[in-house]
C-alpha cells in the first residue's frame, strides 16, 4: 500500500465527507470523469476509500497548448491511488456554443454509467443558469442524485480541502475564470451578489430547492405518462400541466423540445391547425383524433 492510499484512509475529513456521498456498494465498478480539476480529483480518491474498483477517465478537448500534459497528472494519481486510467483525445474547434459542444463531444466518449465530480455549488449553479434561461420545472431540478453525480452532496470547498489534505497534484483549467462563459459568470458575479444581498451562503438553499422542484417534476412526470400523447382529444381536456409535459416525454424520445414547439403541437390537437414542425426535418400531424410523428415531404 502507498503513501497516498495510507494517507487517504487514515483522514478523518475523508471518511466524513465519504458519508454524504452516493457511491455504489464496495467492491461494485465506479467510472469516474475526471479532468484533473479538485472537485473530479476528491471524488476519485473518495470512490477508491469506499473500495470500489474505479477506472479514471480523462478526456483531453485539445483546446489548450499542452493540455495533453493533464493526462498524465490524472494518471499519476490514479496509479497512486490504485486506479485504473483511460485517456481519451478528441478535436473541438473554438467557436460558438464553446462549452455544449465540448460537453457533448466529452460524453460521446465516455462510459454511459460515468460519474461526474458535481458538487452543490455545481447544482445551485445550474438551477440559476437554468432559470436565465427561461427553463421549467424540470430544468430547475437540476441534477438528479444519483451514482452518477456521487459527491452532489458536498461543497466545492470540501473538495479542495480534501486534495490540499491529500496533497494531490491537481490540474488548473484556465477557461474556470473566463467570463465569456456564462457558468463563470453566474460563479464569479452572480452567485457573490446574490449571497451579499441576502446576506448567507445561498448555495445550499439553491441545491435543496433543486431537490424540492425534482420531487414535483418527477410526480407531475408520472401523471403524464398515464395520458396518451397521440390522443388529441385526450391532450385538449388535460389539465394544461400534465398535457405539456405528456408531449414533451413524448417528443423527447426525438430531442428535447422547447416550450414553443410543445405549444404548437398543442394547437394541433386542440384542432387548431392541421400539423407543425416540431425540427429534425419531422411534423406532428392530426388525423381522425390522432396525433402522429412524421417525416416532412
Amino acid at each position: 500500500m502507498n503513501a497516498l492510499v495510507t494517507k487517504l484512509e487514515a483522514n478523518q475529513f475523508a471518511r466524513e465527507l465519504l458519508t454524504r456521498c452516493n457511491f455504489p456498494a464496495s467492491g461494485l465498478q465506479v467510472n469516474c470523469a475526471v479532468s484533473g480539476g479538485k472537485d473530479s480529483m476528491a471524488m476519485l480518491a473518495l470512490a477508491v476509500l469506499n473500495g470500489c474498483k474505479v477506472t479514471a477517465f480523462h478526456v483531453d478537448h485539445s483546446l489548450r497548448s499542452g493540455s495533453e500534459l493533464e493526462a498524465r497528472i490524472v494518471a499519476d494519481v490514479a496509479e497512486l491511488l490504485g486506479a485504473s486510467f483511460v485517456s481519451k483525445t478528441i478535436k473541438i474547434e473554438h467557436g460558438a456554443n464553446l462549452e455544449a459542444r465540448a460537453r457533448k463531444a466529452r460524453y460521446e466518449v465516455l462510459p454511459d454509467d460515468v460519474a461526474t465530480g458535481h458538487t452543490a455549488d455545481d447544482q445551485a449553479e445550474t438551477l440559476l443558469i437554468n432559470l436565465l434561461r427561461g427553463a421549467g420545472l424540470q430544468g430547475l431540478a437540476g441534477m438528479q442524485h444519483s451514482h452518477s453525480h456521487p459527491i452532489l452532496n458536498l461543497r466545492r470547498s470540501e473538495t479542495e480541502r480534501l486534495c490540499s489534505e491529500l496533497k494531490i497534484a491537481c490540474v488548473v483549467d484556465p477557461t474556470n475564470t473566463d467570463l465569456k462563459f456564462l457558468r463563470n459568470q453566474v460563479r464569479q458575479q452572480l452567485l457573490p451578489l446574490i449571497n451579499e444581498v441576502s446576506q448567507r451562503d445561498v448555495a445550499p438553499i439553491l441545491a435543496r430547492q433543486a431537490e424540492l422542484f425534482r420531487d414535483d417534476a418527477d410526480f407531475l412526470d408520472d401523471l403524464a405518462k398515464q395520458l396518451d400523447p397521440t390522443d388529441a382529444k385526450a391532450l385538449a381536456t388535460a389539465p394544461i400541466a400534465l398535457a405539456r409535459r405528456s408531449i414533451r416525454i413524448w417528443l423527447t424520445e426525438i430531442y428535447p423540445p422547447d416550450a414553443a414547439t410543445v405549444e404548437r403541437v398543442l394547437d394541433v390537437a386542440r384542432g387548431k391547425s392541421p400539423a407543425c414542425e416540431i425540427g429534425m426535418n419531422r411534423e406532428v400531424r392530426r388525423s381522425q383524433q390522432r396525433l402522429q410523428i412524421n417525416s416532412k415531404q
